[in-house]
């Protein structure tokens, strides 16, 4: 088997921990939302998925000659992958930290540009290139098969989470934005919660001896 269910189920909960704390992407999508409507938000989504491929695409091939050529390389970037969830686990809750609905304010844009804005926004977001080059170490194995064909599934898995819990998001985002700003003390229970959610993923992972 490529991936065990029990890899690709940490594996999904680390791409749905990322994708809900706040960043570029979720900014945009949600500015783009509340701005522009639910349209082009969803258009704007587009870009952003193809933003997710490119990097998957650069991150499979790089791993896998890197794996090629190093076959025990993942133990280098093992306690790397978990310092970072710490890190977004810090980000989350740290002093002045940005709310998961606080948009910025975008004038209307075209079919186009807001494909290209959605994809230039999640090709530069540094979160996501440090998420494939990072976690993606913590579930591959070149003693189960290709890293290619590995670094493709669990690729394909985090697109899709993040396509689904971003779908969600925009079509909730005025109606969410108005309950956070009603009741700001479940902003904050938010912040914790997440933070608490990748906070466990990190030490599990620096804990975990599966390879």
């Amino acid at each position: 088997m490529i991936l065990s269910f029990h890899d690709l189920s940490i594996f999904a909960l680390a791409a749905l921990a990322m994708v809900l704390t706040p960043g570029p992407n979720m900014v945009y999508l949600v500015s783009r939302s509340l701005c522009q409507g639910t349209r082009a938000a969803m258009v704007s989504l587009v870009g952003v998925l193809l933003g997710f491929l490119l990097h998957m695409l650069v991150a499979a091939a790089g791993l896998s000659v890197f794996f090629v050529a190093v076959p025990v390389a993942y133990h280098a970037l093992k306690y790397a992958g978990a310092a970072y969830l710490l890190w977004l686990a810090w980000q989350a809750v740290r002093p002045g930290a940005r709310g998961l609905f606080e948009p910025r304010v975008l004038p209307p844009d075209s079919t186009g540009k807001l494909v290209w804005m959605g994809f230039l926004t999640n090709s530069l977001n540094p979160k996501i290139a440090v998420f494939y080059v990072s976690i993606f170490t913590q579930f591959l194995d070149p003693a189960r098969g290709p890293v290619w064909t590995q670094s493709l599934v669990l690729g394909f898995t985090q697109i899709a989470i993040s396509c689904l819990v971003n779908t969600l998001i925009i079509h909730a985002a005025g109606w969410i934005a108005g309950w956070f700003r009603e009741k700001p003390s479940w902003a904050r229970v938010q912040r914790w919660f997440m933070a608490s959610v990748l906070g466990g993923l990190a030490v599990k992972l620096a804990l975990s001896d599966r390879k």
